[in-house]
């Protein structure tokens, strides 16, 4: 994709300034081709967040705002890097190569392959900055890719998942391509597939979906779902590995083999000064908080809160930890006594009614400050506030 020399410095002079204003004054630079400035300097103030290496290099092109929307984020894509085996990939949706050039680095032959010309173009621009000169851009449809193509060692999709009207769709059905109807394919031409699924999509239902998987990986990032991966591997019809992530926290386990359920906390006894954990989006995702706690001997409020109680600290907890400070019931006079001198909290619920504004409201407490308030349903139903402190 070539852009003119007087765009590209306009771009690099204006690359911090506020994308609206410029678009407001464009008519002041007639000889700049406006459009392709403002998505240039926009595309790279998303990208300075997002994609932190790429916005570094001078001449990256960004394509329009839906497609750096959808991309994935540098820590993301690094993260799927990892799990390539061999010496070759093929991505069959290419997209606008984020996970592809991280996924690329260090092997002897990759594929990018992506139906929209304009993502292609912008691929054969941007492949050479970004290290893979050797890179091969294919301008088509993956699955029609697919057919024709060599094997390989890897194979990597991440299925659109908007219909035709725009609309955001999560099922593998309904998903383009559709990855439950073509695994038999990709197997073919691959030992190891890699697929990105929607994070709201069932885990235990894409795994009844995909054929050979021998991996899962629930990836959060700052405490929100972002990913959710499998890994099918020709041949495999053993046990799948779960992997939930959250930023540096991690927590594996096999499926099928969780073992008993996690001991509930006895209500009759204080929790004052007691530690409460709460899992972290990646375990919240999988489902598995009764695990977690299973493992580091701790008791659950109940099996469907995702809040664990201790009277230990314990470290590199995968997840949020909390000092208990007092409990109420929602009974008006102990409310009165649990919020006495609080005008402002960070409000949460687990397993309750109210929405967390909803209770927020509730409790006439604004957003923010050092204090905590769990709303949150016990074993035997009873819906209480949980006062503590983070730690």
């Amino acid at each position: 994709m070539n852009i003119d020399d007087k765009t590209q410095q306009f771009v690099l002079q204006h690359a911090d300034d506020d994308v609206r204003q410029l678009a407001l004054q464009s008519s002041r630079w007639p000889d700049v081709d406006m459009t392709v400035a403002l998505q240039q300097i926009a595309g790279r103030q998303v990208a300075r967040t997002k994609v932190p290496s790429w916005a570094a290099i001078d001449g990256i092109v960004y394509p329009p705002h839906l497609s750096m929307e959808q991309c994935s984020s540098e820590q993301t894509a690094r993260y799927k890097a990892a799990l390539v085996e061999g010496c070759s990939l093929t991505d069959l949706t290419g997209g606008l190569g984020v996970d592809f050039a991280f996924m690329a680095q260090g092997l002897d032959h990759a594929t990018y392959v992506e139906r929209q010309p304009h993502l292609c173009e912008i691929a054969r621009h941007n492949l050479p900055l970004l290290g893979l000169p050797e890179a091969q851009v294919v301008c088509g449809d993956g699955v029609e890719h697919l057919k024709h193509m060599n094997e390989v060692d890897t194979l990597y999709l991440d299925p659109a998942r908007r219909d035709a009207a725009g609309n955001r769709v999560y099922g593998l059905a309904d998903c383009t391509p559709d990855v439950s109807a073509l695994a038999p394919d990709l197997l073919s031409k691959a030992h190891t597939v890699i697929i990105k699924l929607s994070p709201m999509l069932d885990l235990h239902q894409a795994l009844r979906q995909l054929p050979h998987v021998e991996q899962a990986h629930i990836v959060a990032v700052h405490g929100e779902c972002k990913e959710m991966l499998v890994v099918m591997r020709r041949g495999h019809n053993g046990d799948v590995a779960v992997h939930c992530v959250n930023d540096d926290q991690s927590f594996h386990y096999t499926l099928g083999h969780e073992g008993a359920s996690a001991p509930i906390w006895d209500e009759t006894l204080p929790m004052q000064g007691l530690w409460l954990y709460e899992s972290n989006a990646a375990i919240m995702k999988a489902g598995c908080h009764d695990l977690v706690a299973s493992r580091l001997g701790l008791q659950v409020m109940s099996h469907d809160s995702h809040l664990m109680v201790a009277d230990h600290l314990i470290e590199n907890f995968p997840g949020r930890v909390f000092r208990i400070d007092t409990i109420s019931t929602m009974n008006k006079r102990e409310l009165k006594a649990l919020l006495q001198g609080i005008t402002h909290a960070n409000v949460a619920v687990r397993n309750f009614p109210l929405r967390a504004p909803d209770l927020a409201r509730r409790l006439k407490v604004k957003d923010g400050g050092e204090c905590y308030l769990f709303g949150t349903t016990t074993a035997t139903k009873k819906h209480i506030i949980i006062k503590c402190t983070s730690q």
